[in-house]
This record gives C-alpha cells, sequence and structure tokens, in this order.
C-alpha cells in the first residue's frame, strides 16, 4: 500500500469513527437513555404547528425531563406520558432554561399552559385538573405561536373525541 492510500485509509477510518460517535451521541439523552423521537402537532386558531418531541414514559425519563439542557431548539420539545389521566405537578430543579408546560388533557386538548417558567425553581407547576400528557417546550413559544387553552393535540397518545 503506498503512502498516500494508506493516508486515505487511515483518514476514512478515522471519518468512520467520528460518524459513528456523532450517530450514538445523537441517540443518547440524559443518563445514557436512547430518545425515542416522535411528531407531534397542535391544531388552533393559529393554524398547525408540528413539533419533534423526545417522549418520556418511564419514572426515570419523567424524573430528569429536560434537566440540564442547556438549550432547546425551536420546534422540539418533551412529552411526558402520564396515562391514565391524573393530576400532574411538575417543577424546574436543574432545568436551566425557561419552558413553556402545556398541560394535556386524553382527548387532546389543551387544558393549561404555564408559560415562561422559571428556570431552577423548585416551585410547584399543577396541572389545574386531569391530564394524560405534559408537553415542554421552549419558553414563549405558545405566546408566539398563539397556541392557547383549547388547542387540539394531535399525537398517538392522546384519543380522539
Amino acid at each position: 500500500m503506498q503512502a498516500s492510500e494508506m493516508f486515505k485509509f487511515r483518514r476514512l477510518r478515522w471519518l468512520g469513527a467520528l460518524a459513528m460517535a456523532a450517530m450514538l451521541c445523537g441517540l443518547l439523552v440524559q443518563g445514557g437513555v436512547a430518545a425515542q423521537m416522535q411528531s407531534l402537532e397542535i391544531v388552533g386558531k393559529t393554524g398547525v404547528h408540528v413539533f419533534t418531541v423526545e417522549i418520556a414514559t418511564t419514572d426515570q425519563e419523567r424524573e430528569v425531563g429536560l434537566m440540564y439542557r442547556k438549550s432547546l431548539p425551536d420546534g422540539q420539545g418533551m412529552l411526558f406520558d402520564f396515562r391514565p389521566e391524573q393530576q400532574v405537578s411538575m417543577w424546574m430543579k436543574n432545568t436551566y432554561i425557561p419552558l413553556d408546560m402545556i398541560f394535556i388533557r386524553g382527548d387532546g386538548t389543551i387544558l393549561r399552559i404555564a408559560e415562561n417558567t422559571e428556570p431552577l425553581s423548585t416551585r410547584i407547576i399543577a396541572s389545574g385538573g386531569p391530564v394524560a400528557g405534559v408537553l415542554e417546550v421552549s419558553g414563549g413559544t405558545a405566546k408566539k405561536l398563539g397556541i392557547a387553552a383549547g388547542d387540539r393535540v394531535a399525537h398517538p397518545l392522546f384519543k380522539s373525541r
């Protein structure tokens, strides 16, 4: 093997390893748990808004949530599965970015929105009624997009009316 071919081989092997590492990092979330990413739509008076969301279904995933994240891109969020419907309380402990918490009934209607929650706060944020899920998105998203209580969320977690 000539020196130039050997260099190309090593470079390709290094790039392949780098690509594999990037792919694995893309799959990892808090604590090394693979994120399940899904599409979610909110339909309201201002139109249809599509989000890509991580799904938190286990106690550990719900407990960690978006803690320790330094940013959350527009159009992304985390959907917490609390089925069956129940009263839910959230907080912002160890969460560095402001969030909008969208509390969603089992039929997919938004019950209420806690906007721009305070980072690092241990203040309890209650659902205000039984919900099947909570969608967390970047703080200010609901106001910016005109998302409001009564809007409909389309996702397999919620039953259609």
